[in-house]
């Protein structure tokens, strides 16, 4: 069985980062998307790592073989307690290839049988970003387009409770 992950901190979740859990989901039999908990930077996320999987979860339902999750530590650690060989990355730009090489080589150091599978972002969702769509978001801008319902019901939420 061919067991891939898809790391990242996915705050808010965005219809690019939903495009290539479709598209990995049909390339292999099973794909984690693994939400990073980091608590030296707990206070830069906007959610929870609780309410991110949420969101997640809700975005991914109707696709059988996505299951949703969290890790902290190293991510080549969390790929052999899963029994998963395949990393995949959605790249945007040149910019994010860059970073992602450096990244794919480092956990081929740390964990020789994880491979990285980069997906390129489809063009109609390559300039989106998170933090973006906060940005956005916090200016009382529409951000619909932007990001699957779940992910646009918690932002709508985050803000009314901020404002009253």
């Amino acid at each position: 069985m061919m067991h891939a992950v898809y790391p990242g901190s996915f705050d808010p979740f965005t219809n690019g980062h939903l495009d290539v859990v479709r598209r990995a989901s049909r390339l292999f039999d099973k794909v984690t998307v693994a939400v990073l908990y980091n608590p030296d930077k707990l206070k830069s996320f906007m959610f929870s790592v609780g309410e991110r999987m949420q969101i997640i979860s809700e975005a991914v339902a109707d696709l059988e073989n996505v299951e949703v999750d969290t890790f902290d530590g190293l991510l080549a650690d969390y790929m052999r307690h899963k029994g998963a060989r395949i990393i995949v990355k959605g790249l945007r730009a040149v910019s994010d290839y860059e970073y992602e090489l450096q990244m794919a080589h480092l956990n081929r150091q740390l964990n020789p049988d994880a491979e990285t599978l980069f997906i390129m972002a489809a063009t109609r969702w390559s300039f989106i970003s998170s933090s973006m769509v906060k940005e956005i978001a916090r200016h009382g801008g529409d951000v619909s387009r932007f990001v699957p319902e779940p992910t646009l019901r918690a932002l709508r939420a985050h803000y009314e409770n901020r404002e009253g």
